[in-house]
């Protein structure tokens, strides 16, 4: 591979984890990379869009890191410089808990070229994919998107505030936070909410649980979740439609009966 003058840094989002929920425009920029840096929460399967660039693994997980976030920049630097193309693949939405702004910025102070194309976050595509609608007429009129562990090891704050609203909460990263957004919310509110606990959402490796903040903690050891999840919480968790799991079941000739269930299911939320 040879040294290009068109150093360039595309931040490019990869989706929740079902390979086919990746963007026309995210495609295009892998198979125009020279190198592809990608993160863990990644599906593999998109490497095979980028067939000539070098492939690097820099994934991070809870408590193992291929590298740190600083090694991640200058290496971003490093192959810009020496390559030309770098596309940094990550999980999700890059913008959303997915430090991208971080990577231009510190890109663009070496006169770095550079781009973004923006991703399904998980925190909107998971609960989607199974039949959870984040906003529903009169049950929740907006949304809260939460960090379970910030910075600094903690709890976000806003975990507690979010809990005193009658918004839908999803809190990403927040397995190892559990017991303790049980416990805020036993001690902020006197409703047993339902929960949903989704790990590697839109995955044929998906494993979901649904409950109540007085029941998840007991379902989560029963079914052995873990991380990579995500924790939705709210009103909208029980009113999840069926309707996903049935057009998934069904093939194109199951066309005309899939239409009158859609509409028959319209007239009755209306």
């Amino acid at each position: 591979m040879a040294a290009k003058n068109n150093q360039k840094l595309t931040i490019v989002g990869a989706g929740p984890g079902d390979a086919e929920l990746i963007t026309l425009k995210a495609i295009k920029a892998l198979e125009h990379a020279d190198v592809v840096l990608y993160d863990a929460l990644v599906n593999e399967e998109l490497l095979q869009y980028a067939p000539n660039a070098e492939i690097i693994f820099v994934g991070k997980r809870f408590g193992c890191h291929a590298y740190r976030q600083d090694q991640i920049n200058d290496l971003i630097v490093v192959m810009a410089k020496k390559y030309g193309h770098v596309v940094r693949l990550k999980g999700g939405d890059p913008f959303v808990f997915g430090r991208g702004s971080e990577e231009i910025d510190f890109a663009a102070q070496f006169g770095i070229e550079t781009a973004i194309v923006p991703g399904i976050s998980s925190a909107m595509g998971v609960p989607a994919s199974n039949g959870i609608s984040l906003t529903q007429r009169k049950v929740a009129e907006s949304f809260w998107v939460i960090t379970g562990t910030t910075s600094d090891h903690k709890l976000s704050n806003d975990v507690t505030l979010a809990s005193q609203s009658s918004a839908t909460v999803v809190i990403l990263m927040g397995m190892n936070k559990l017991d303790e957004i049980v416990a805020l919310y036993q001690n902020n509110r006197t409703d047993d909410l339902p929960i949903a606990i989704i790990q590697n959402g839109t995955k044929d490796t998906q494993k979901k649980v649904i409950g109540t903040i007085s029941t998840i903690s007991e379902l989560v050891k029963e079914n052995e979740m873990a991380s990579p999840a995500i924790i939705v919480i709210g009103e909208v968790v029980k009113n999840a439609s069926k309707l996903t799991s049935y057009i998934k079941e069904t093939s194109v000739n199951d066309s005309f009966l899939e239409e009158e269930f859609i509409l028959q299911n319209l007239n009755e939320i209306e």
